[in-house]
């Protein structure tokens, strides 16, 4: 008897295990995904954590043209709230945290290989809201991941808090980053799987 409740006791911990953990295998094989190591520069030095990008769609020339109507018109603001009416193209999740949507995601070929763009209306932390900090007007977050064509050369920089501005004098876009960009290292792409 002791022996046949083990035996069902086992074979359910089996069947809850491959419902709990099984289901994130095949999202995860479901969407293009990327993993790498972020590695803080200049005022991060140091620091290191992973990252993980599961793309469930690229965004549209519809979708970069509603954004670029939204920074003429209103600025790095009008960005922003372009940005929070839109769909989520994919997810970005850092370690310790449950990660944000990620609204934005363009894929462009480079001579050496693919580089993918993701751009984010940024989660703005309590302490961050409470405090009025100055970061809160960096709302926008940035990623660029080049995947090589050549195994192990792939490249990226992810720039946590940015603001876009019009420089008057050349009259293009410039990228004011609150913090330093992070690098990407040890990059990992998962394709679809089919």
């Amino acid at each position: 008897m002791k022996f046949a409740r083990r035996t069902v006791g086992s074979a359910w911990a089996i069947v809850l295990f491959s419902l709990a953990f099984g289901g994130g295998w095949s999202l995860a094989a479901k969407y293009e995904t990327i993993q790498a190591v972020m590695q803080g520069e200049g005022t991060q030095l140091g620091r290191r954590t992973d990252v993980k990008i599961i793309i469930y769609e690229y965004s549209t020339d519809d979708d970069q043209k509603a954004l670029q109507e939204a920074f003429q018109a209103a600025g790095s603001e009008g960005l922003f709230n372009a940005l929070t009416k839109m769909k989520a193209k994919g997810h970005m999740a850092i370690t310790g945290t449950l990660g944000f949507d990620v609204n934005y995601i363009r894929e462009f070929q480079v001579p050496e290989g693919r580089k993918i763009r993701l751009v984010t209306d940024r989660p703005i932390r309590f302490g961050e809201a409470w405090h009025q900090t100055r970061s809160t007007d960096y709302n926008l977050s940035a990623c660029d991941v080049i995947l090589s064509k050549e195994k192990g050369k792939s490249t990226g920089t992810i720039i946590p808090a940015l603001e876009l501005k019009l420089d008057p004098k050349t009259n293009q876009i410039v990228v004011e980053a609150y913090k330093n960009p992070w690098r990407l290292l040890n990059i990992n792409y998962y394709p679809v799987k089919k």
